[in-house]
């Protein structure tokens, strides 16, 4: 054995590529291409977009609204087998992506690690990642299931395996209201910072951990996802509904 890793192709080189390098560099030789990278930080080598994505494994940490002209991209160049992985935020629409725009003979596992670069910063052990068999097929299914082994035994992840749909259905709540109230209490800043409670500080925590996410992430969780507009519209209702009881509770006691 010579000890040689794997090359492993990093497509999008931003905060969440460059943390994805930083905690895959110890199995892999990672080569990653983004036009606006400047320096690799010692975790990746730079290069072109064929030779990254000639690699047997490429991660594509590219934004849900660049995904179809990347996968335009990169087929030319992909090997017959390669495994492409996505780390969208969103799952139907990147799984039918990948479905339509790939050969037929590459292996395609949908990825969705449900933390960033704020919550990941001191480590990502115990954090937790979704992984989605992309085609309804047995081989399909076992590179779902090896990917997902990768996850939990190298990185120390917390692992759920689920469908594509089944994920954008429970993400639309857990993202989608979570970054909407974000949007909404940065908008209405300066808040309080002295004379705060224990619930509003981990509000606020909360806040903080989205408060960097570039406005793409915020409209694919919002956007692409299929089940958000359902989940946002209710939230919206229930808003309106307690406005409305606020309302006629004040016009009572006049």
């Amino acid at each position: 054995m010579t000890g040689e890793k794997e090359k492993l192709g990093l497509i999008g080189f931003g905060a969440f590529g460059r943390l994805t390098a930083r905690h895959l560099s110890p199995w892999f030789d990672i080569y990653a291409h983004d036009p606006a990278a400047t320096d690799s930080d010692g975790h990746a080598t730079l290069t072109d977009l064929a030779t990254a994505a000639a690699c047997p494994t490429i991660i594509l940490a590219v934004p849900v609204e660049a995904l179809e002209a990347t996968l335009t991209a990169i087929r030319p160049h992909l090997r017959p087998d390669a495994l492409v992985i996505d780390v969208g935020s969103v799952k139907v629409k990147p799984a039918r992506l990948m479905e339509d725009l790939l050969p037929p003979g590459v292996r395609i596992v949908g990825t969705h690690p449900l933390f960033g670069p704020q919550s990941g910063k001191d480590g990502i052990a115990g954090l937790r990642i979704a992984v989605c068999a992309v085609r309804d097929a047995p081989d399909a299914r076992r590179d779902a299931r090896r990917v997902a082994a990768f996850c939990r035994r190298a990185l120390a992840l917390k692992v759920f395996q689920v469908s594509p749909e089944d994920h954008d259905r429970e993400a639309a709540t857990v993202q989608g209201l979570t970054h909407l109230i974000a949007r909404l209490l940065l908008a209405m800043e300066p808040l309080p910072t002295r004379m705060t409670t224990a619930s509003f500080d981990r509000l606020m925590q909360a806040v903080d951990m989205v408060r960097h996410d570039s406005p793409a992430v915020f409209r694919a969780i919002e956007r692409d996802n299929p089940f958000a507009a359902e989940v946002r519209n209710r939230f919206f209702a229930l808003a309106d509904a307690a406005r409305g009881d606020l309302d006629a509770g004040e016009r009572g006691t006049v």
